[in-house]
């Protein structure tokens, strides 16, 4: 049954998905060529997303194998459990807990580049702003009344809604204009910014692990093909001039 829904997942559009679809969508120019960014991204999600959401379809030694990183590094710096290499990626928080602090358990986020697109998620992570009224104290521009904390403020610090008086007919109103971070993350705002870009590019990588190779076979392929429509062409050209 799992398997069956996330099949209709991946068939449905992600437009399907896109809670707030009057949201602007940043463009997100991953490279899965780029194994740095792609570490980095990795390190992110083990130290940041995975307390809450599993990637329960891709396996440590998987990652570690295609991001050339060794076992013994990934295991001591990657892996917080006692977990094996050969294990899928999973965390150990109860569904019916998770469900019962967030309203509802956290999503596994093995296939999520591939249902929501990687411009969703690098918008998404860079849309949220303090909220009081929210339960864990921030909203999402993307995703109104996301029932999940920042996880990464921690990097970016706490955003806030910047806005501008503009005249309209006469009178001065506020206009929301971007977000803004009070000053108190790591990371600056250009340095944030290339961290949701890694974390973006790990993302769409376990949601299709063997794409490069898949695309690279896939222009071998179209080559052989190409070299056979020439032969079959020639063939046919010689068997024609015999039966004239």
């Amino acid at each position: 049954m799992r398997k069956l829904l996330v099949l209709l997942s991946l068939l449905m559009p992600v437009s399907v998905f896109a809670a707030g679809g009057n949201a602007h969508l940043d463009k997100a120019d991953y490279d899965l060529t780029d194994k740095a960014s792609l570490q980095n991204g990795a390190k992110l999600f083990m130290n940041y997303c995975l307390g809450c959401h599993q990637m329960q379809y891709q396996r440590y030694q998987r990652t570690f194998a295609d991001l050339d990183i060794p076992v013994d590094l990934g295991s001591e710096y990657l892996m917080f459990t006692q977990e094996k290499p050969g294990e899928h990626i999973t965390n150990a928080m109860p569904a019916e807990s998770a469900a019962k602090w967030f309203g509802a358990p956290p999503p596994d986020l093995t296939l999520v580049a591939r249902v929501r697109g990687a411009d969703w998620i690098y918008t998404y992570l860079r849309s949220f702003y303090k909220d009081d009224s929210r339960p864990f104290g921030v909203n999402n521009l993307v995703f109104p009344e996301v029932g999940m904390p920042h996880a990464l403020q921690e990097l970016q610090g706490i955003p806030t809604k910047a806005t501008e008086e503009h005249m309209v007919d006469g009178e001065m109103v506020e206009r929301h204009v971007g977000l803004k971070s009070d000053g108190t993350g790591v990371m600056s705002t250009e340095e944030y910014d290339a961290a949701v870009l890694d974390l973006v590019n790990y993302m769409v990588y376990t949601g299709e692990p063997s794409r490069l190779q898949s695309e690279s076979i896939g222009r071998y392929v179209m080559l052989f093909l190409l070299v056979l429509l020439v032969l079959v062409y020639l063939l046919k050209k010689e068997y024609w001039r015999d039966v004239h």
